[in-house]
């Protein structure tokens, strides 16, 4: 084949890349987190594949654009002269020498993995192939076994077949196999009806699954070149709230929307597009970060305190002051004194660490470990009056007749009579002690604590001619052949003379009177004497 035909192939080439078809498909895609070009020739592979062969160049025969620097890759050592390379081929090497070197590092924790993926009729055979290549690299970059990454296939058009369940394949290379067998479905797309499948069928226990409890992460990665023609938006919903992770891949003519309904939140970290199945492999890196990236503490854990990521699963460790009990998962507050310690008397634990205290009557030496007896009365305080050792501090307290006031420091005479007397009467503070009192009427007997009722007319009146007590008073009387003036206290001499008349004259009835009344006091005065009397010898029986 001359230049010039490989020219004009060239050309055509570049002018399919740049098409509207594409350039519109860009402007659409333009929010989606991977877009990746289309492929172009490069002119060094060109000719070399000119020296090798006269047939005309396939698709496989164009190798995506190179970062700027980079030099192209040459026919391997001990190829034949002449002979056409594949850059297919050599891509797929220099794939899996790349993914070879990160694989070593790349311990991603146990996924239950199932692929979804379109094989309808607007998948042609060498993009479906393709699109088996590319999983096939995916499962090159993962842990496959019983302990690690199982893998699932659905394969769907209009009709759903699962290919072979998580629980089928534990061997990475019979694995890889089966993916090369898949053959396409053809006609239909309906996408909603695989991922039900998926989710009923590949993502159970009987299919492989491994229990919740295990807390395994569930991965679906659907691949699709066309609209769906069911409806996705609700089963996808349904197998996210049952916690299968959704990625969703796009090629060529795939509806961005449906992609965006299918895929799990972020979207920039779970939809991706790809202009051609040509360049689907160049996802297989950025797949590997995300599922050997995959954090087991954050896919959830029953760690009480802090999880921590172990290569495949997690360890719990406990916060500062904790120690892990033996189910590994919860913590308990640690006890430091049980374990060791150097204190001379107490040992209290504090956080993961402990301090000394001493016993009552010592103090903590400047070691932090050792006890002395304690005496910080004599080191210095601030009682009023009397300062008494108490445990690791001190205590006041105050002299006889005082009380401690609300500052506990200072002192205040105290209220004898308050705090309990035995005065039958009254009783009067007096200094740091109290004395007896008598109310009116009464005087303090010999004890100075009873009272007796007193005589009152003895201790002093001002009667004219008699006096007679009368309870706590006294009442004045006159002699006989006198009358109590209005004063309530002389007297004046009877007038007997003027009784000359009549007895039933109104004078004499009023001299009658007076001295009935006389008679009547006289008599009563007696009796409070009398009274007085046997009053005074109760009360001294009493005593």
């Amino acid at each position: 084949m001359t230049s010039v035909t490989w020219g004009l192939l060239c050309l055509g080439g570049i002018l399919a890349a740049t098409s509207p078809q594409f350039g519109s498909r860009n402007q659409q895609m333009r929010s989606t987190r991977l877009l990746i070009p289309p492929v172009r020739p490069r002119v060094e592979e060109i000719r070399s594949s000119e020296q090798g062969s006269d047939e005309a160049p396939s698709a496989e025969t164009f190798q995506e654009d190179q970062p700027s620097g980079s030099t192209a890759r040459g026919p391997r050592q001990g190829s034949r002269p002449g002979a056409r390379i594949n850059p297919a081929q050599e891509r797929r090497r220099a794939t899996e020498a790349d993914s070879g070197a990160i694989r070593s590092n790349c311990r991603n924790r146990p996924i239950d993995l199932v692929f979804v993926i379109d094989s309808s009729r607007s998948v042609r055979p060498g993009e479906f192939e393709k699109a088996k290549e590319f999983l096939q690299d995916m499962v090159d970059s993962l842990e496959i076994g019983p302990g690690a990454t199982q893998v699932g296939l659905v394969n769907y058009a209009s009709t759903v077949h699962i290919e072979f369940l998580l629980k089928t394949y534990y061997a990475k290379s019979a694995l890889k196999q089966a993916l090369a067998r898949v053959e396409p479905l053809a006609s239909g797309t309906m996408t909603g009806t695989a991922i039900k499948t998926a989710m009923e069928k590949a993502f159970t226990e009987e299919g492989g699954a491994r229990p919740s409890s295990e807390n395994i992460a569930k991965v679906a990665i659907i691949v699709t070149d066309g609209r769906p023609q069911d409806k996705v938006e609700d089963v996808s919903a349904a197998a996210r709230a049952s916690g299968i992770e959704i990625y969703a891949v796009g090629v060529g003519r795939a509806d961005m929307t449906s992609l965006r309904l299918m895929a799990s939140l972020p979207h920039d970290d779970h939809v991706f597009y790809v202009e051609t199945y040509g360049v689907i492999e160049k996802l297989t890196s950025k797949f590997r970060e995300t599922l050997c990236g995959l954090d087991p503490c954050d896919q959830g854990h029953n760690c009480q305190h802090i999880c921590v990521n172990n290569d495949y699963s997690y360890d719990c460790k406990c916060r500062k002051g904790y120690v892990l009990n033996p189910d590994k998962k919860t913590c308990s507050l640690s006890d430091t004194c049980v374990r060791a310690h150097d204190c001379q008397h107490i040992c209290v634990n504090t956080d993961d660490s402990y301090i000394c205290k001493c016993r009552k009557g010592y103090v903590l030496n400047s070691d932090q470990k050792t006890c002395s007896r304690s005496d910080l009365c004599a080191r210095g305080h601030d009682c009023q009056h009397i300062c008494e050792d108490n445990d690791d501090s001190y205590i006041c307290k105050c002299q006889e007749g005082y009380r401690l006031n609300a500052d506990q420091k200072t002192c205040s005479r105290s209220d004898a009579c308050a705090q309990g007397h035995d005065c039958q009467h009254i009783c009067v503070t007096n200094g740091n002690s109290y004395i007896c009192r008598c109310g009116v009427g009464y005087v303090l007997n010999v004890d100075q604590k009873t009272c007796s009722r007193s005589i009152t007319c003895a201790q002093g009146h001002d009667c004219q001619q008699i006096c007679i007590n009368n309870g706590h008073s006294f009442n004045c009387k006159c002699q006989v052949g006198y009358v109590l003036n209005a004063d309530q206290k002389t007297c004046s001499q009877e007038l007997r003379s003027e009784i000359t008349q009549d007895a039933c004259m109104c004078e004499a009835q009023i001299v009658f009177q007076k001295k009935v009344q006389y008679a009547i006091q006289e008599l009563g005065r007696k009796i409070d004497d009398l009274s007085d009397k046997v009053s005074l010898i109760e009360e001294q029986q009493h005593n």
